[in-house]
């Protein structure tokens, strides 16, 4: 292996010597790093070309991604392929040699070897080009050959742009791990904090660990034993006052200089997520947010760091809505939003809310939950740290963006209904087809939403009650889901989308009803804690890039009462969520840890 290059060296070396110590970071392609390095010439006087080991992968990355669809295929087909032909000749770079042996992939069972083969040959068949996943894996310390199989067979299916830009993308990643290899910069703190979430996944309600899958639902056995770690987690990183509130929500606080000292009127910021799970979930959502403050306050602790204000950790006990329909419950107690029929709500065993909570402790009282109401004139603000859940940051390799706003949102069941009939002896134009009527308002939701910048619609639901094959459909359900950044942008695509529902009824001659299920308001960053997130991934050399947030969050409850800004850490696999595909890497989860501890230092700015 390449001896470890001292970082201070290489980033003041001229910059032919500079990109020789970068050989064998992207196989058997230095341009990659000749033209990066030429595109940032050290300055007369200037002590460093790159701020920091992240700044560089990005400029790296950026080249890639400027380079020609030709450039890129030949950086796809530099590449071996898994236990193939070069393995066996043992002509792998020493680089590939590493990784795959590795992965096991250099002890494969004949059955595994055989398997391998030939999957390289119907995916060369396909693509024209080798397989190319990070070995390695998010974690760094490498797939086995049943995940490395997984992955390959899944993605065969894939269309051959998007497995192009995907292999791109594991091209970043083992890039990423060769480069931190190859400069002693390893991410322990994103590797503890992967190991966090698989300690606390080990939890999971019984009928899904049968299963081999994670759900952990409001107030269940495998809820509980995931509150009790995240307490154990919060005492051992150094918070104080570790308790359980009437809704189930783990609080624990870092007690500033102010509060320590018994100053009147201290402040405090808020931060957390939520450790409820939807069904066949993923490890990251909510955990995340959780997991990262708390980590970053205890290295910061470590540090000496001593705030004027106080920090305030919330794991939330709901968010997702799987066993009550009461989304949000645990982050509306803080606002004093519970609303009380929400106790005599019963789950899909006729347990209700009251009783599920008095089987765990809690009172089940509305006089203890709106004890939870948190004063908004004693809190500078809230953050939020989550996963993407989307591809944004995946498509562009980026780590971490900068969140704009949450959206805002509107749901509707509706129901166009017209006239079942013969399917055969009923003219085209004599029909009356509810199914149809829907499809072309699907396709009109498409469109619409699709001329805003930012906003969504989906039709998710679509069906036909009773239907069969040689009838014409004679009722059609379907459901709307609307969103955009603002309201006034979110209503203006509620107005249109309703207006034209009702045109395609009339023009059909059918009859339309739409009922509105949901409604939540966006939840736009407060500009000055927007810019401390700029500011703390500036900080690490990290491109900022601004989104807003699709998917709701307890963030955007809490905006309702005071200041909210949002981190996104990029999810792995396309930025697939609600999964167990959900991923994100060692390398992101530690660039995230930083960005806090950096905001968290600025805290005292805060007003």
């Amino acid at each position: 292996m390449t001896d470890v290059i001292d970082w201070a060296h290489f980033n003041r070396a001229p910059a032919e010597q500079a990109a020789q110590m970068l050989e064998g970071i992207y196989e058997h392609s230095p341009w990659i790093a000749t033209k990066t390095i030429a595109s940032y010439a050290l300055k007369q006087g200037a002590t460093r070309r790159f701020d920091s080991l992240a700044h560089l992968k990005a400029a790296l990355a950026a080249t890639v991604s400027a380079a020609s669809v030709e450039q890129q295929l030949a950086l796809i087909r530099a590449h071996p392929e898994l236990a193939g032909k070069a393995m066996v000749a043992q002509t792998l770079t020493a680089e590939s040699t590493g990784e795959q042996s590795r992965a096991g992939l250099t002890h494969c069972s004949p059955e595994e070897f055989a398997k391998l083969q030939d999957l390289n040959a119907r995916y060369n068949a396909k693509f024209g080009h080798p397989f190319i996943v990070a070995v390695r894996g998010p974690r760094g310390t490498g797939l086995s050959r049943t995940q490395i199989i997984q992955i390959f067979e899944r993605r065969l299916q894939a269309q051959p742009e998007a497995e192009r830009a995907e292999c791109l993308r594991q091209i970043q990643r083992i890039a990423e791990i060769r480069l931190g290899d190859r400069f002693g910069q390893h991410p322990t703190l994103g590797e503890e904090l992967w190991d966090w979430h698989e300690a606390l996944a080990a939890h999971t309600d019984p009928a899904f660990a049968e299963l081999g899958q994670l759900a952990v639902t409001y107030l269940t056995d495998a809820h509980q034993a995931c509150a009790a770690d995240i307490a154990q987690r919060m005492r051992d990183c150094g918070l104080q006052h570790i308790h359980t509130d009437a809704v189930g929500n783990v609080v624990g606080r870092w007690v500033g200089a102010d509060e320590a000292a018994g100053v009147a009127g201290y402040k405090t910021l808020i931060t957390g997520s939520h450790f409820d799970t939807v069904r066949n979930a993923g490890k990251y959502d909510g955990r995340l947010g959780i997991f990262a403050p708390l980590m970053a306050l205890r290295e910061l602790a470590a540090q000496g760091w001593t705030p004027r204000h106080s920090v305030e950790v919330v794991a939330f006990s709901e968010e997702e809505g799987q066993r009550y329909k009461a989304t949000f419950l645990a982050s509306g107690a803080l606002i004093g939003a519970f609303d009380a029929a929400w106790l005599d709500q019963t789950d899909a065993n006729d347990i209700p809310m009251r009783a599920a909570m008095q089987r765990v402790g809690l009172p089940g009282t509305l006089e203890a939950i709106a004890a939870c109401t948190r004063d908004p004139s004693r809190y500078v603000g809230c953050v939020e740290v989550h996963i993407e859940q989307g591809p944004v940051l995946n498509e562009l390799n980026l780590p971490l963006g900068v969140v704009t706003s949450i959206n805002g949102s509107v749901r509707y069941l509706g129901q166009m209904r017209g006239v079942a009939s013969h399917a055969g002896t009923t003219p085209m134009n004599r029909r009356f087809d509810a199914a149809t009527a829907a499809a072309e308002l699907a396709l009109y939701v498409e469109q619409r939403a699709a001329q805003d910048t930012d906003s969504v619609g989906t039709v998710g639901l679509l069906s036909v009650p009773r239907g069969s094959i040689n009838v014409v459909p004679g009722r059609c359900e379907f459901s709307l889901d609307l969103r955009a950044p603002t309201d006034a942008q979110r209503d203006a695509l509620v107005r249109d989308v309703l207006a034209q529902a009702q045109a395609i009824a009339d023009r059909r001659g059918l009859q339309l009803t739409l009922e509105e299920t949901a409604r939540m308001n966006a939840a736009p960053s407060h500009p000055a804690w927007q810019a401390r997130w700029q500011a703390a991934v500036e900080s690490l050399g990290v491109p900022v890039f601004k989104l807003p947030s699709g998917a709701g969050h307890d963030a955007m409850v809490l905006h309702r009462v005071m200041p909210q800004a949002m981190l996104f850490v990029r999810g792995e696999n396309g930025g697939i969520s609600h999964n167990p595909l959900e991923s994100t890497s060692a390398h992101d989860m530690e660039l995230c840890v930083r960005a806090l501890m950096h905001l968290f230092g600025d805290l005292d700015s805060a007003a």
